[in-house]
């Protein structure tokens, strides 16, 4: 293994004192490199015109938004914490990334997405991350002990951002995995992986998300996070304060979790027009 430099050093422990989960770190110090590596430069010589080049570049290539900024991201953090320029990484621009709907399934698609799920682990997680609004990292990162049937919670450890939340548990679901504890008997993970010894693969749920897309003949493209947005419109329809969905999700901005109305069909409904409070006539006086 090659031994890492004493700025990549650097930056790694900058991440790991301000508790920068694995994932990021790696995002980070990728990103960073790949800068590096594009003009043949350590970063630390590199300046803010460099980056807006850099930058270009991206976008050239036809990086997703998302991607392009967490490259920001990485970068600001580069420049203003392990190099300590304190007024360059706002200068930096985050790119302003379309607004798009989530895509959301109905009640009835989410029966049919899930009963076309083979796998008796795969369907017990994918109903899982459904009924409880899970990340796909946070379904499969379940531990038997998580489940407390008890309280009727779930107990969700290192979501985003590192923080841990608790969640509804479903009468339904606790009857789900019992029946599937019963059938797999789990270890230590809820959904451990070939071995035991880890937990599932995340991307076993993308894959399986796949296979069940294709076999319930949905036209809607459907991910295990379309199955978290289901979840959020399904209980805003259902009349729940959209500040609990917010803590259900674990979402720090209330506006992350207002999205959902823009596709709640029945708040929609609901919503009086202006028009309503009117006397109008419509035919005009002749």
């Amino acid at each position: 293994m090659a031994e890492l430099s004493p700025l990549r050093r650097r930056m790694i422990e900058d991440m790991t004192v301000r508790n920068l989960s694995p994932a990021t770190q790696r995002s980070y110090v990728h990103a960073v490199a790949k800068f590096s590596r594009y003009f043949g430069r350590s970063p630390d010589r590199l300046g803010l015109e460099d980056v807006r080049a850099f930058q270009v570049h991206l976008v050239a290539t036809g990086i997703s938004w998302p991607a392009l900024n967490q490259t920001v991201c990485a970068l600001r953090f580069f420049y203003g914490v392990t190099l300590g320029y304190g007024d360059l990484p706002e200068r930096i621009p985050y790119a302003r990334e379309p607004r798009k709907l989530p895509v959301v399934l109905s009640a009835d698609e989410v029966v049919r997405f899930l009963e076309a799920v083979p796998s008796l682990k795969s369907r017990t997680a994918l109903t899982t991350a459904y009924a409880a609004g899970l990340r796909a990292s946070e379904a499969v990162s379940l531990k038997v002990g998580d489940i407390d049937g008890g309280r009727m919670v779930i107990r969700v450890e290192h979501g985003k951002g590192g923080k841990d939340r608790h969640v509804m548990l479903s009468a339904q679901l606790l009857g789900i995995l019992r029946t599937y504890w019963r059938l797999a008997r789990p270890g230590h993970w809820l959904f451990p992986g070939r071995d035991g010894s880890r937990s599932m693969d995340v991307q076993v749920l993308h894959s399986a998300c796949r296979s069940a897309c294709a076999a319930a003949g949905l036209a809607k493209r459907v991910t295990v996070h379309t199955l978290r947005h289901s979840f959020a419109t399904h209980l805003l329809e259902d009349g729940t304060d959209i500040r609990i969905i917010q803590v259900l999700l674990g979402h720090s901005n209330l506006s992350s979790t207002a999205r959902y109305t823009q596709v709640s069909n029945s708040v929609i409904r609901r919503t009086e027009s202006p028009l309503d409070r009117l006397k109008l006539e419509v035919v005009p006086p002749a």
